[in-house]
């Protein structure tokens, strides 16, 4: 029998998903319950959820979903979006007090559609101007974090067992046609509440489990391509990799995943 230390297992992470193929609504509680089923697979520094057809009433808007350190990085962001986007709506996320589920950020939510003046003057595609935009807030705005930037999809992430993130986030509150969830195990990366899976950009969600022992040398290779990675991960890598493959170079999802 091999004794502590002796064994090192890089694959501990707890990953679970659901969709209805017809689009019907499932509430969020089917995903806390399922992953519930795997909480020693998870350590209690990261966890998180995606939910597809969650807006319904605000689908042809972008959702941010954005975490600050404070108030002064919250009113420069605000500022920011202001100049770039029409918003129809924000608020702070509803949340309740879950023991487990400790030092969260502020938590905020903001359905936007890009100035049409402003897009036009950036001669940019309209997925490409919020990908700049959401990576500018990530990069210059001390303590402003954009984890979720889709339409009618949003994540819910943070540092505890997801099963706990879950019930802070008050997902029995949310249906939706698609889940993903997923429990952090880390391995080199840190437990933080940006760190958490799912990862997003425009409407991929990503989760893996395993480590990606090639980090460095992927986060150096798409940052040759405008991205910066700023959240610490390899999942954040894999996730601009897709997009970049899948967006930029018009590859299909099974030629991506080849």
């Amino acid at each position: 029998m091999l004794r502590e230390g002796q064994f090192r297992n890089p694959s501990g992470c707890a990953v679970t998903g659901i969709i209805d193929r017809s689009g019907k609504p499932m509430s969020g509680e089917c995903m806390i319950n399922s992953i519930s089923v795997m909480h020693d697979r998870s350590n209690g520094l990261g966890g998180g959820f995606a939910g597809y057809g969650i807006y319904p009433h605000y689908k042809d808007f972008y959702a941010f979903h954005l975490f600050y350190d404070g108030k002064s990085a919250q009113a420069e962001t605000e500022a920011f979006l202001g100049r770039h986007f029409e918003i129809a709506y924000s608020s702070e996320i509803q949340t309740r007090k879950i023991p487990t589920v400790t030092d969260e950020p502020l938590i905020w939510r903001y359905f936007v559609t890009p100035l049409s003046r402003k897009l036009a003057d950036s001669h940019l595609d309209e997925r490409e101007y919020v990908v700049r935009c959401a990576n500018r807030i990530n990069v210059r705005i001390a303590g402003a974090y954009v984890f979720s930037c889709g339409k009618n999809m949003g994540i819910f992430k943070g540092v505890g067992f997801p099963e706990d993130i879950g019930r802070f986030y008050r997902l029995e509150e949310y249906s939706g046609y698609a889940w993903t969830c997923h429990g952090r195990y880390p391995t080199n990366t840190p437990g933080w509440w940006g760190g958490a899976h799912p990862f997003g950009l425009l409407d991929f969600s990503i989760v893996h489990n395993g480590e990606i022992s090639s980090y460095d040398a992927n986060r150096r290779y798409i940052e040759m391509f405008g991205y910066k990675c700023t959240l610490q991960t390899d999942t954040e890598v894999i996730t601009y990799i897709i997009d970049y493959l899948v967006r930029k170079r018009g590859l299909t999802l099974q030629e991506t995943a080849h």
